[in-house]
């Protein structure tokens, strides 16, 4: 048998076979980077859920204060009520979805900051221990939301930049760019404290 004229389909199918997993191996890593992007924001998501979870808890102590303003627990209950309403699907984060889901939990944080400069005048709920407890916990989770949200956009730097690269992006058409957690707007302005 001649194999000489069966050596260039050998070869061609050799360079077929390699190519497939090749592509296969591209498909196999973005589909990673993607689930990546997937875990930290459930990540981010548990942490807001325990800041909301909190926040149940912060209402029920300082609604047990004499005469404490209703309009700022309403306020808070409010905003927590709209922030846990939105909901983003992770494999198609879209930078509206993001603002929405941004607008929504800054409500949260700044009804929560008129709550805790509100309690101020109220001396026996400062000296509550389970308060002073919740208050540490509030602040300990406002930094666990931060460093999700860092650990996010680290995630989706990745994703994006595997995904966009070539020659990945020209054999990985339905994996998409997909958008950063951003800060809200006016976050890059110095607050003013009023005393």
């Amino acid at each position: 048998m001649d194999f000489k004229k069966f050596l260039p389909w050998i070869v061609v199918g050799g360079l077929v076979v390699v190519i497939a997993f090749w592509v296969m191996g591209l498909k196999n890593s973005a589909l990673g980077y993607s689930q990546a992007t997937e875990k930290e924001w459930g990540n981010v998501q548990t942490a807001y859920q325990r800041r909301n979870d909190l926040i149940d808890n912060l209402v029920k102590t300082v609604k047990g204060a004499a005469d404490f303003e209703k309009g700022t627990l309403t306020a808070v209950i409010e905003a927590r009520a709209k922030a846990t309403s939105v909901t983003i699907d992770p494999k198609n984060i879209t930078p509206e979805q993001l603002a929405q889901f941004n607008q929504a939990q800054s409500g949260v944080t700044s009804s929560l900051s008129r709550l805790l400069v509100s309690v101020e005048q109220y001396p026996q709920l400062k000296a509550n221990e389970n308060f002073l407890k919740l208050q540490d916990e509030l602040a300990s989770t406002e930094n666990q939301i931060l460093t999700s949200r860092t650990r996010f956009n680290e995630s989706i730097q990745a994703y994006n930049s595997y995904v966009l690269a070539m020659p990945q992006s020209f054999f990985l058409g339905s994996y998409k760019e997909k958008a950063y957690f951003q800060a809200v707007a006016g976050a890059d302005k110095v607050p003013e404290v009023k005393f």
